[in-house]
């Protein structure tokens, strides 16, 4: 039996999208969630929407911290917004010059999360704060929206579906746009 593609789910950036930027950020004392993500996610989830990150996240290539700490780091993230909140997490530990075929913008971390939770890619979307986030989004085809947080402040939005302010008017947007 072919599995069930019904779900729909927002894929989200997490660094400078849910978390504040801190370039690198291995150590959980970093983590500070920007306002108003937990409600909003929280409104997502409600709705029926899968919430999956999918994070670049070469401080481990570089040797910054290793996958480890990035697991302490992400089970603060997870503390903080609730646990249960985001299904899950994938992400990319390569260099940009590495040539994995992981990395955002390649839309790989979103087919494979896909494949795991039987997304229905048509109606989802993807959350971020810079062009790697729009471009994986798009070359996955799904909706995207630039938050003006994190980088997003001053980041081009003409490839980007819609662009909000931060992830709580993104959540309004996407819940006026379909139903899950």
């Amino acid at each position: 039996m072919p599995p069930n593609q019904n779900n729909c789910a927002v894929f989200l950036d997490r660094d400078g999208t849910l978390i504040q930027d801190v370039d690198y950020c291995g150590d959980p004392g970093d983590v500070h969630l920007l306002l108003g993500v937990g409600e909003a996610l929280s409104m997502l989830k409600n709705r029926g929407y899968k919430l999956i990150a999918i994070t670049n996240q070469s401080g481990i290539g570089r040797g910054f911290f290793n996958e480890k700490q990035y697991r302490v780091v992400e089970k603060e993230v997870s503390r903080q917004l609730g646990r249960g909140l985001i299904d899950a997490t994938y992400h990319c530990p390569h260099l940009p010059q590495d040539g994995c075929k992981c990395r955002k913008p390649s839309p790989e971390m979103i087919f494979a999360a896909a494949r795991d939770h039987n997304v229905d890619l048509t109606r989802s979307f993807f959350i971020g704060d810079k062009q790697s986030d729009i471009e994986c989004g798009r070359n996955a085809g799904v909706k995207t929206i630039l938050v003006r947080t994190g980088y997003g402040k001053n980041t081009d939005g003409r490839l980007a579906d819609f662009v909000a302010e931060d992830l709580k008017k993104a959540a309004d947007l996407i819940l006026g746009e379909t139903p899950c």
